[in-house]
């Protein structure tokens, strides 16, 4: 019994894919079954947390409030307890109420992001929400999409036919991951952008991109009937928001609140600054290892590899204020200063 087809367009050629419960037919030889690519993807990202922020610190997950193996507690916690929340909402309320445990889920979901924003650094709070979208994605597979697919299986090839019960559990978590995707691949970019993650109200900034995301994937669910024009639209309104919030919310307190210093900042003032709070990590021969040789490849050695990274310079120590991270050299905010002048008028 078809319930749904559709015309592609894909590598070349035309695809025609029907969509049915088989009710009373055979079941086809070769099933393709989609899974392995959920696994391996969120595998991949639990290998890289557990490496790069929970083993060994290489990442600062707190601003200094929080001992290295509180956060990870936390940030690991968080994980688990969000899904654990949301299991228990489909799988016992959802089936009986599907709005109610939208709203027993989605609230909860949303507080839990903004207390991870307060209690660790942005740039590990965005991450952590984005890991904790992937697990529930992932353990939607696992534990609800593969085994539906199982028992209709089962039943065709018992002479069943579909159950229609069976694949309404599936459709449904299939329809969160459907619009957990984009702002999951979002989320695992943001530590890129610091701008966002270091804004002194990231919280606003994450759930503009949690709803900007799933509107943008809801447009392009609904584009065959919808303006496409609107899918920009909406794009464009959320990386506006971002954008403006950002840049008024960058993190960096306000000229009046920062000391002043008087007249200009000579480059070896400046170099003596970042020699004491900088040139630790970013060193030919760094005599701190936690991040490895040289962070991105940036030292500070010579006056040409400094003056060539003022503009970075000022961005990352004064603009944002994301260098060092989570101050572990104790720069002040004094120096921040300082450096931020000369660096803005190094870079003219």
């Amino acid at each position: 019994k078809p319930v749904g087809k559709i015309w592609l367009l894909h590598s070349g050629g035309f695809y025609y894919v029907e969509k049915t419960l088989l009710e009373g037919e055979r079941l086809p030889h070769g099933v393709h079954w989609f899974k392995w690519q959920a696994y391996t993807t969120w595998l991949s990202g639990v290998a890289l947390l557990i490496v790069v922020y929970y083993l060994g610190g290489r990442a600062v997950m707190s601003d200094g409030s929080l001992s290295h193996s509180q956060a990870a507690l936390i940030g690991a916690g968080a994980i688990l307890g969000g899904w654990a929340w949301y299991e228990i909402t489909q799988r016992f309320i959802a089936p009986r109420a599907p709005a109610l445990a939208a709203i027993l889920f989605f609230p909860a979901f949303i507080v839990l992001a903004i207390v991870l924003t307060q209690v660790l650094n942005g740039r590990a709070a965005f991450l952590h929400v984005g890991a904790l979208m992937g697990t529930i994605m992932a353990g939607n597979v696992f534990w609800t999409i593969v085994p539906s697919q199982r028992e209709l299986v089962k039943s065709v090839e018992s002479g069943g036919g579909g159950l229609s019960e069976v694949s309404a559990r599936a459709k449904r978590v299939s329809v969160h991951n459907n619009y957990f995707t984009f702002p999951v691949i979002a989320l695992m970019v943001s530590n890129h952008f610091s701008a966002v993650y270091a804004s002194s109200d990231n919280w606003v900034l994450l759930l503009v991109i949690l709803a900007g995301g799933a509107l943008i994937r809801h447009i392009l669910n609904i584009r065959w009937t919808f303006a496409a024009w609107k899918l920009a639209l909406a794009g464009a309104i959320a990386g506006t928001l971002i954008f403006l919030w950002a840049g008024m919310n960058i993190g960096a307190p306000s000229a009046a609140a920062l000391p002043q210093t008087a007249g200009p900042v000579s480059f070896e003032d400046a170099r003596h600054i970042i020699d004491r709070r900088c040139a630790v990590c970013h060193s030919e021969r760094p005599t701190d290892l936690t991040f490895g040789p040289a962070p991105a490849g940036v030292m500070f050695d010579t006056q040409a590899q400094i003056e060539a990274r003022a503009a970075r310079i000022r961005e990352r120590a004064f603009v944002t204020r994301t260098m060092p991270p989570a101050n572990k050299t104790h720069i002040t905010d004094d120096e921040r200063a300082m450096l931020g002048r000369w660096a803005e008028a190094a870079s003219r």
